[in-house]
């Protein structure tokens, strides 16, 4: 199996570019994230003409994520476990696809240290950790994937001081993501390439991407039984090139290949 994930910012702008990548790599499941579509305007129809099922939580301009399957797609879900209190944002999308739950997760971006939005964020984490105890068992053949917003350690930041004191590298931050950890979750692509330098994001200005200066924020959290039978993971770093009439996304997508 292939299984992807891409923060294509806005799918709109980026929707042929999905399809070529699609027809070229034929992923078996690929997550997207910050869609910022509604689900009536999201395009089911163009993807299922591919031989993809789909399911999309969107709310409009902002986020959104949506899980592309050609191996089935059961057991949809939008948010958070049943019963919980609905998310105020589309940030997380479920569905089980050739027998891997799989989710798609756009977390909060945080925006400083002393913003609300920060502590949304941690609070979303937070909810991801409960929605697995309360859905998952760490034996499943699980895997959370998506634009976490978070650079799991200095390796995953081109020059961590200039991140001091903001978000993205804060110890509260990487303490969430340790507790996916404890829980059973891997970080499967660390565990392929412990060199520095990878990462999934640039931004768009200063020319960041041309001078490596990156972030890897792009995850797949897998449970052990996947990250066992994971042959490579590999960050698309040539995605995240192309020219003005052809806008990249400022993510790349990031796969792995599961021998099952």
């Amino acid at each position: 199996m292939l299984l992807a994930t891409w923060n294509v910012n806005s799918l709109n702008a980026r929707l042929s570019r999905v399809e070529r990548w699609l027809a070229n790599f034929h992923p078996d499941v690929l997550c997207l994230q910050e869609t910022k579509l509604a689900d009536d305007a999201f395009p089911a129809l163009t993807f299922e003409a591919l031989g993809y099922e789909t399911f999309h939580h969107g709310e409009g301009r902002w986020n959104g994520v949506a899980i592309l399957s050609r191996v089935g797609l059961e057991d949809p879900q939008a948010g958070f476990a049943a019963g919980d209190e609905p998310d105020p944002d589309a940030r997380v999308a479920w569905a089980t696809c050739g027998g891997v739950r799989m989710a798609t997760c756009y977390v909060p971006n945080g925006r400083s240290l002393d913003h609300d939005h920060y502590h949304y964020k941690l609070s979303w984490l937070d909810r991801l950790r409960s929605t697995l105890d309360r859905t998952c068992e760490a034996s499943d053949d699980i895997v959370v994937c998506g634009d976490f917003n978070v650079a799991p350690a200095d390796i995953d930041v081109h020059d961590p001081t200039r991140f001091e004191g903001s978000t993205h590298v804060s110890a509260a931050e990487r303490d969430r993501l340790a507790a996916l950890v404890d829980w059973g979750l891997v970080d499967v692509f660390r565990e392929h390439h412990p060199e520095d330098g990878l990462f999934s994001w640039w931004d768009y200005r200063g020319g960041a991407f041309h001078k490596r200066e990156g972030m890897r924020i792009d995850l797949m959290m897998v449970s052990r039984s996947m990250a066992d039978a994971t042959s490579a993971v590999l960050i698309d770093r040539n995605e995240r090139k192309g020219p003005k009439n052809d806008p990249p996304s400022d993510h790349a997508p990031v796969f792995m290949i599961v021998e099952r």
